[in-house]
């Protein structure tokens, strides 16, 4: 689907989660509606620095970004539409949002040690050969997340702690690994 389509998603499931099963859990709701809210944030407030500009708009051959992620997902908010924005730079690249959670299943085959984590960013030629892979969150973030869980810490504190990683970090990170793997 496209990035507009991923969108108007989010609007039908907060309008009418009763279509949506997964989202009839409570939780699942609350996040994806927080998630629209941090989506629009970055969509507003997140624009490439002048290298990866400069980098992103010199690809010269066809690339198709396919993004598996679900609305639910935390750090898809903060991905997502900056991956959407980086795109968006360069016509030779086409967004593709697939869903974790419903066919085609792409997931089955990008694990993240042995796991469906997203978001999952798959980068293909034309021929639609995988030129990189990345996710489910920028290196360091990871590396925070995985220590804190290491040390017991509360789910609900390891959150919070991601999203002031993200806040703090702008969309730095994801630009310089999006950049080096290509």
């Amino acid at each position: 689907m496209t990035f507009e389509n991923y969108l108007q998603q989010f609007e039908d499931i907060l309008n009418h989660p009763e279509n949506y099963p997964a989202y009839q859990d409570e939780q699942y709701y609350q996040y994806t509606k927080m998630n629209l809210a941090r989506m629009g944030r970055w969509l507003k407030r997140f624009e490439p620095n002048s290298d990866f500009d400069h980098f992103v708009k010199s690809i010269a051959e066809k690339q198709q970004w396919i993004v598996i992620t679900e609305p639910w997902c935390g750090d898809a908010a903060h991905s997502v539409p900056m991956l959407a924005k980086m795109a968006s730079q360069n016509s030779n690249i086409t967004l593709d949002i697939q869903l974790r959670d419903s066919a085609p299943f792409l997931i089955d085959s990008y694990l993240t040690n042995g796991g469906k984590s997203i978001p999952i960013l798959v980068i293909r030629d034309e021929n639609g050969r995988d030129l990189a892979v990345w996710g489910p969150r920028p290196t360091a973030c990871q590396d925070l997340f995985l220590k804190l869980k290491e040390q017991g810490v509360d789910f609900s504190e390891i959150k919070e702690e991601i999203q002031k990683w993200y806040n703090a970090d702008k969309g730095v990170a994801i630009q310089k690994e999006i950049q080096s793997l290509l």
